[in-house]
């Protein structure tokens, strides 16, 4: 039986995470990391981390990353509706670290194409930009990335991808329903590509999480503080790491035979079939 290292058990191996500087796509990098492998760390913008207050620069958290768990990291910037740019996100990372074993797709959002959320944003007067934006950010972004990374892993035969989807894409809403719709498709496509690389033995899966206490979720919305405890119930608000820590399933060892998965990260708050 083959023996399982799980405090380093992704040294010598390369991810990289999209939609990394804050959030859970830094809980993400940070859990890789932890566990040995050098990582990418892609932002939009250099200064996207200081947004909600929880950083400075994407520079500075490739540094704090690989500071604290004595790893490689790079800070790419890219935008990844644009497959020009992807390409030179996928390049760079190479030359930089080395071949990508390990990519965790969690760019996204309900993000107006001017910032901030649509307005209105509901599923008949959300305006054909944000629409689009919307469909851009989370949808076509997933499909470009995953595109280009894929074919890098498929010669060598070896590779996880994980996608962040949403427990939004499991229920019919009015509100935020054009991300609901992206993330759905964003799921299927998960499914539709693990099918295709089943034979190239590349793992391709999806975590969904529910609410979760990132600084752009605390930062746009009224939160019920009774369900931020940590403990004595799971009717409450997910903690980063709550969710980060399933990536080391999925991106792990212990994934090897996992594919075509979409994990619910949300206490429970979905206790239905897919």
């Amino acid at each position: 039986m083959p023996t399982y290292d799980a405090a380093r058990a992704l040294k010598d191996k390369v991810a990289l995470v999209t939609g990394a500087g804050r959030g859970l796509g830094r809980a993400f990098a940070e859990r890789l990391a932890n566990l040995g492998a050098d990582v990418a760390i892609h932002g939009m913008r250099e200064h996207g981390p200081a947004e909600y207050g929880e950083g400075s620069t994407l520079t500075a958290v490739a540094a704090d990353v690989a500071a604290a768990h004595g790893v490689r990291t790079i800070r790419v910037l890219g935008d990844l509706t644009q497959g020009a740019d992807i390409a030179r996100v996928v390049e760079t990372t190479t030359k930089q670290l080395g071949p990508i074993d390990i990519l965790v797709h969690n760019a996204g959002g309900d993000i107006a194409a001017k910032g901030g959320k649509p307005d209105p944003n509901d599923a008949v007067g959300i305006s054909e930009e944000d629409v689009r934006a919307v469909l851009d950010r989370n949808l076509l972004s997933t499909i470009l990335t995953c595109q280009a990374v894929a074919k890098e892993m498929m010669p060598r035969r070896q590779g996880r991808i994980v996608t962040i989807g949403s427990v939004a894409a499991f229920k019919g809403r009015t509100n935020a329903s054009i991300y609901a719709v992206a993330k759905a498709g964003m799921t299927h496509y998960t499914r539709c590509l693990a099918d295709q690389l089943r034979s190239y033995d590349i793992t391709v899966n999806c975590i969904a999480p529910g609410d979760t206490r990132t600084g752009r979720f605390m930062g746009t919305r009224a939160v019920d503080q009774s369900r931020m405890v940590e403990t004595g119930t799971l009717d409450r608000i997910a903690t980063v790491d709550e969710v980060a820590r399933v990536v080391e399933v999925f991106a792990g060892p212990l994934g090897a035979f996992v594919s075509g998965q979409v994990l619910r990260v949300d206490g429970g708050g979905q206790c239905w079939a897919a």
